[in-house]
């Protein structure tokens, strides 16, 4: 069974649809990547998805033994987050809420996973160090951590490179390719076609249409073929 089935989905703001009809699956080990125009409604979708936001219309089902508090999520962050004074532990912590129900603390296993997932992203040695000291792609890994605190099967990332130089962009790309391949799926937002053709196994593409389907038949579609040229015509 999927993780995740979506059928018929409208998404907006106030019963307004951004985006319309929309159907997809993700299944176990897919890294589904969303590409479109800005202002198409790839975060309204992605808000929606988690449940942040009601849908204007459509179905989203969860399956798999998969619990909607156990999808980890990787914002676009705003500049006071960026800022934000706690250390890099407690921020990786933090991901652990979920798991704590009523209880007001964090128990040894939630301490002990946050500590794992620490080493898993390389910051360990940023433990006690504050978050608002970290560089752009230092403070990813952390929230990436953090993330994987809440999940061991889905993850949600919004724009995870947006703002990056292109070295840790390549490497934040390579980090979330290894946890693919550890068996976590993977829902991803990208601004950046070439890089969502070249790691990605699926591709949502919306906008004035929408597409859903592999990489390969992404490429080959009249939605792939226009996007992929739009963007090599913006760079050049």
């Amino acid at each position: 069974m999927a993780l995740l089935t979506v059928t018929d989905l409208s998404a907006g703001y106030d019963s307004h649809a951004v985006v319309k009809d929309l159907n997809f699956t993700v299944n176990t080990g897919d890294y589904l990547c969303v590409v479109g125009e800005n202002g198409s409604g790839k975060t309204t979708l992605m808000k929606t998805l988690l449940h942040l936001q009601d849908p204007v219309s459509g179905k989203i089902l969860i399956g798999d033994g998969l619990n909607q508090n156990e999808i980890g999520y990787l914002p676009q962050q705003s500049d006071v987050q960026k800022d934000f004074p706690a250390s890099v532990s407690e921020i990786v912590l933090s991901g652990c809420q979920a798991r704590c129900g009523l209880r007001p603390f964090y128990n040894k296993k939630e301490k002990k996973l946050a500590k794992e997932n620490m080493e898993r992203m390389g910051i360990t040695s940023l433990a006690n160090k504050s978050y608002r000291e970290l560089s752009g792609g230092q403070q990813q890994r952390v929230l990436l951590a953090r993330a994987l605190c809440a999940t061991r099967k889905l993850l949600l990332l919004d724009e995870p490179v947006a703002g990056l130089d292109p070295v840790v962009t390549g490497e934040m790309y390579d980090l979330i390719a290894s946890l693919n391949r550890d068996g976590v799926s993977i829902i991803m937002i990208s601004h950046d076609v070439s890089a969502a053709v070249r790691y990605g196994s699926h591709i949502l593409h919306i906008g004035d249409s929408a597409f859903y389907g592999t990489k390969d038949a992404y490429l080959n579609s009249s939605e792939g073929k226009a996007f992929l040229l739009q963007q090599k015509g913006q760079v050049g």
